[in-house]
């Protein structure tokens, strides 16, 4: 089974957290080399960013961000 990497987010307008496991592969399409991720609320559907090393300290570890 392929490694999967915990993205978690804090949405600052409704204080709503968030948990995804991606792979390595799903990581890599949507944030390589991004140091800040643009996630989305669940909740209140609003677009807020995130820093690589706090969302997803193992894939910024990994990936040496």
């Amino acid at each position: 089974m392929a490694k999967k990497y915990r993205l978690e987010g804090k949405c600052p307008q409704c204080g709503c957290s968030s948990v995804s496991h991606l792979s390595k592969e799903e990581m890599d399409k949507h944030f390589k080399g991004l140091d800040n991720l643009e996630l989305d609320c669940g909740e209140c559907m609003r677009k807020f960013t995130e820093k690589a090393a706090t969302a997803c300290p193992e894939y910024a570890k990994d990936c040496k961000i």
